[in-house]
C-alpha cells in the first residue's frame, strides 16, 4: 500500500493506494483561511498537523489492515507558503499563503536587487511566491525575522513533524523564487538578497526520492509499520500531474479549482517570465513543466452563486447552459480578477468587473458571463505557453471541482481550441499523485516503473472544440482583452 497526503488550502486529503491502482480509502479534514487585513491570507501550521492526525485516525478506523501495509508515503501541498521556524523548530507566526498579496513592493525591491532574477529562477517576482513574503517579514516584523532559523513550505512542515527531517522537493522549491530552476539547487545570490542563507533552507530531493522515514513513535500511534519511507513528493500541481499521468513531454492538464491552472510537462526548462508564465521543475528527475495560473477560477463561480442567488454551482451552470447561442453572444462580459491576477498580467491589484449589463439581461446571462470570463482568463494563460514541437499538446486532461460540469468543459474546449479529456477517478488529484510518488520512491524511478506506476486513468469522455461556439467566442474574447487594458491601464 502507498499513502498520499495532499495539504490543500481548504482541506487535507489522505488516499490509500493499492498496487493494482485501486483507491482503497480516502479521508479528509477541513481547513480554514484567516484574512486579518486586506490582501492577507494566513493559516496556522498547527491546524495542518491536527488535520493530519484527523485523517490518520479516520484511516485507522476504516482500514487498519491496509494502513499496516503502507510501505511509503508521498506528500503534496499548496505551494509558495512561508512557514517560519525558530532554532527549536517552533512556529514563529501564522504561515503566509500562496494567495497572499501583501508583498507587491517587495517584488519590485527583489527585482532591483537581483537584476538577473529571471535568468536564475525562470520566473517573475510575484506576491504569491515565498521570497517576497520573507522580505515583507524582514521589513515589517524585523525582530521576528531575526529569529528565523528555518523556512519551510506547507507540506514540508508536515514532513518535519513526521520524520524530523527538513526537506523539500524541487517542484515545490521552484515556487519559492530561491531556486536555480535549471540547475535544481538553491541560489545563494537570491537568498542573500532576502537576508537569508542556504543553511536556513531545507535539503533538496527529487519528488520520487526518499526524504526520510516516519518517526517510530508516530508510526506506532498512526497504525503504521516501522520504517515507512516518506518521498519528496511535490507541489500540488506537479503531484496532480503525476496523478493524472502527465509525466512525459506534451502531456498536461487543466485544473478548475479555487485557482485555474494549465500545466504541460516539458523535457527541458522553457521559461516565459515576461508574461508571468511559471516554469518549474516537475516532481520527477530531469523533467520540468510550464504552467499558467489564474487566481480566481471555480472561486469566481462560487462568488457568483452567492452573489446572484443560485442554489449551488450546478444551478448556475444549468442557467448558463439554458442560454441560446444568440443570447450568449449578447451577454455581459465578466473580468474574473476577483483576487488580482498572475498569468499573463502579474497584477495583484487587478479587479473583476461585469460590463455591458442592460434590462434585457437576467441571472442566466450573468451566469454565462462568469463561466465564459473565467474561460477567457484561462485562454490568456494558455497562450503564454511557448512549446516547441517535441512538447506540443495534443489534448489536456481536466481535473478539479469545476470538471463536474460537462457544459463548462465543452465551452473550454471551444475557447482553448484543444480537445479536453475527463478521466475516471480524475478527482483524486494531488493525493493520488503523492501516493504514486511514494510508490516510485519505493520501487525506483526508471522508464519502466514510471509507465507502470503513473498511467493516465481511463478516459471517460472526450470534448472536441466546436466551430459553432468559436464563432461567437472569438470576437467576445477580443473585447474581453480590450476591456482589461482599458480598465487596468496596461496590456500584456
Amino acid at each position: 500500500m502507498y499513502l498520499g497526503l495532499d495539504l490543500g488550502t481548504s482541506e487535507l486529503k489522505a488516499l490509500l493506494l493499492a498496487p493494482d491502482h485501486t483507491v482503497v480509502a480516502v479521508a479528509r479534514a477541513p481547513l480554514t483561511v484567516s484574512r486579518p487585513h486586506p490582501l492577507w491570507s494566513e493559516q496556522e501550521p498547527v491546524h495542518w498537523w491536527q488535520a493530519l492526525e484527523s485523517v490518520m485516525a479516520q484511516l485507522a478506523t476504516e482500514e487498519p489492515a491496509a494502513l499496516r501495509q503502507v510501505r511509503a508515503i508521498g506528500l503534496s501541498g499548496q505551494m509558495h507558503g512561508a512557514v517560519l521556524l525558530d532554532g527549536d523548530d517552533e512556529v514563529l507566526r501564522p504561515a503566509i499563503l500562496w494567495n497572499d498579496g501583501r508583498s507587491g513592493a517587495e517584488c519590485e525591491a527583489l527585482t532591483r536587487a537581483v537584476p538577473n532574477l529571471t535568468q536564475i529562477t525562470a520566473n517573475l517576482a510575484m506576491p504569491g511566491f515565498t521570497a517576497p513574503k520573507l522580505m515583507w517579514v524582514r521589513t515589517h516584523e524585523p525582530e521576528l525575522f531575526g529569529r528565523v532559523a528555518r523556512v519551510l513550505l506547507p507540506k514540508d512542515y508536515l514532513r518535519l513533524r513526521l520524520t524530523g527531517q527538513a526537506v523539500t522537493d524541487c517542484s515545490d522549491a521552484s515556487g519559492t523564487l530561491w531556486l536555480d530552476v535549471a540547475a535544481r539547487r538553491w541560489s545563494a545570490e537570491v537568498l542573500a538578497a532576502c537576508g537569508l542563507t542556504e543553511a536556513q533552507m531545507p535539503r533538496l530531493v527529487e519528488g520520487s526520492e526518499s526524504s526520510g522515514t516516519v518517526l517510530p513513535e508516530l508510526a506506532e500511534r498512526f497504525g503504521l509499520c516501522a520504517d515507512v519511507m516518506v518521498a519528496g513528493g511535490g507541489g500540488d500541481n506537479a503531484a496532480s500531474a503525476v496523478g493524472i499521468g502527465a509525466v512525459s513531454p506534451g502531456q498536461g492538464f487543466l485544473s478548475l479549482g479555487t485557482s485555474g491552472v494549465i500545466f504541460v510537462a516539458t523535457d527541458r526548462l522553457i521559461p516565459n517570465p515576461v508574461q508571468a508564465m511559471h516554469a518549474f521543475c516537475h516532481a520527477l528527475p530531469l523533467c520540468w513543466h510550464q504552467m499558467s495560473v489564474m487566481l480566481s477560477a471555480a472561486s469566481a463561480v462560487s462568488w457568483a452563486v452567492r452573489s446572484f442567488g443560485f442554489a449551488d454551482e450546478a444551478a448556475l451552470m444549468a442557467a448558463a447552459e439554458s442560454l441560446s447561442p444568440a443570447a450568449c453572444a449578447e451577454a455581459p462580459l465578466f473580468l474574473p480578477y476577483l483576487s488580482g491576477e498572475r498569468t499573463p498580467h502579474n497584477n495583484p491589484l487587478a479587479t473583476g468587473s461585469l460590463i455591458g449589463l442592460t434590462h434585457t439581461h437576467d441571472a442566466a446571462a450573468v451566469a454565462y458571463a462568469v463561466v465564459e470570463g473565467v474561460s477567457f482568463g484561462l485562454l490568456d494563460g494558455y497562450r503564454t505557453l511557448s512549446l516547441p514541437e517535441a512538447n506540443r499538446v495534443a489534448a489536456l486532461s481536466v481535473v478539479g471541482g469545476g470538471s463536474r460540469s460537462e457544459y463548462w468543459v465543452q465551452l473550454l474546449a471551444s475557447v482553448l481550441d484543444v480537445p479536453l479529456l475527463l478521466h475516471a477517478g480524475g478527482e483524486a488529484g494531488g493525493a493520488l499523485g503523492a501516493a504514486r510518488l511514494g510508490w516510485l520512491a519505493d520501487a525506483g524511478t526508471t522508464p519502466e516503473t514510471l509507465s507502470q506506476i503513473c498511467p493516465s486513468p481511463p478516459v471517460r469522455k472526450r470534448f472536441e472544440p466546436l466551430a459553432a461556439q468559436r464563432a461567437w467566442l472569438t470576437p467576445r474574447h477580443a473585447r474581453f482583452r480590450a476591456l482589461y487594458t482599458a480598465l487596468n491601464g496596461t496590456a500584456s
